[in-house]
Order: C-alpha cells, then sequence, then structure tokens
C-alpha cells in the first residue's frame, strides 16, 4: 500500500512538471505569425487551430467563416478581443496579433486578424502554441468574438 502512494505522488509530480514545461515553452512565439503572401498562415495538422482564409475552407476541421467587415466594425473587434482578456501583441495596418493565456497554467494562443478591404471581411486565425489538442478552446473563442461582433451591431 505505501508503494502504491509513493508511485501516485511520483506520477502527481511528473504530471506537474510536464504541464510546467509545456507552459514554458508556449511562451515562444511560432515563426508562422503575420501575413504569408497577404493572408494569414495555413493551420497545421493538428485540430488545435480555426482559421477564415480560403486555403482552410475546404478542411472542415480547421476552417472557420469570416465576418463581414468595416472601419467600425475593425474597431470593434479590437475593443471585444481586449475584454475577452486579449493582449494585442502587433498592430499594423489592416493586421492585427493577439494573444490569449489560460488561468492556470498560462498556455498561450495566437489570434491573428486580417482586414480585408476589398471583399470587407475581417479573416481571423486562432492557434495554440503547443500541444495537439485545445479541446475546442480556439473555434469557441473565435465564435465568442464574432458573437460579441453581431451584438454590438445591434445596440
Amino acid at each position: 500500500m505505501k508503494w502504491l502512494g509513493i508511485s501516485i505522488i511520483v506520477l502527481l509530480v511528473v504530471g506537474l512538471v510536464g504541464y510546467i514545461a509545456m507552459a514554458v515553452l508556449s511562451q515562444k512565439k511560432p515563426d508562422n505569425l503575420g501575413l504569408q503572401s497577404g493572408m494569414l498562415s495555413a493551420c497545421p495538422d493538428s485540430p488545435n487551430c480555426v482559421c477564415s482564409e480560403s486555403h482552410t475552407r475546404s478542411d472542415p476541421q480547421h476552417f472557420i467563416q469570416a465576418i463581414a467587415g468595416s472601419e467600425a466594425s475593425w474597431d470593434k473587434l479590437k475593443r471585444i478581443a481586449l475584454e475577452q482578456g486579449g493582449s494585442i501583441q502587433t498592430e499594423r495596418g489592416d493586421y492585427m496579433h493577439i494573444t490569449f493565456s489560460t488561468a492556470v497554467f498560462r498556455y498561450v494562443d495566437d489570434v491573428e486578424f486580417r482586414f480585408d478591404r476589398v471583399e470587407n471581411l475581417i479573416h481571423m486565425r486562432s492557434a495554440s502554441r503547443i500541444g495537439r489538442t485545445d479541446f475546442g478552446v480556439n473555434r469557441k473563442r473565435i465564435e465568442a468574438i464574432k458573437k460579441a461582433m453581431r451584438n454590438t451591431h445591434e445596440h
């Protein structure tokens, strides 16, 4: 019985160290942020990313619909992202990079927006920096931002 208790404690410590190591690794900014040929980057094969760009349209696991955009909605988007806990890292013309961190281990997710003034669309990409799955967090975050955008249009 004593060995069982020790084994459980060792497993818990190893798990905690693993989570802390992942949190430290998630602080490193990825190389694929920013516009690539005028568009947001494609998602990796892992399911912890969503993107509205045309290169993702045929990939239902990663595709998410862009939202109608205008100068006013671009400003609202910035405000909503900040209200929902985001931290602006880059804001340059029609591109914005915002990070969100989880409460406990401070895992970082990157959220990018691109305002397409020709199509009047705001494209978005949200991706976890580490791990394979995100339990749908990135999709839920973008859906929450889109819902808040729709609700601000009504008032």
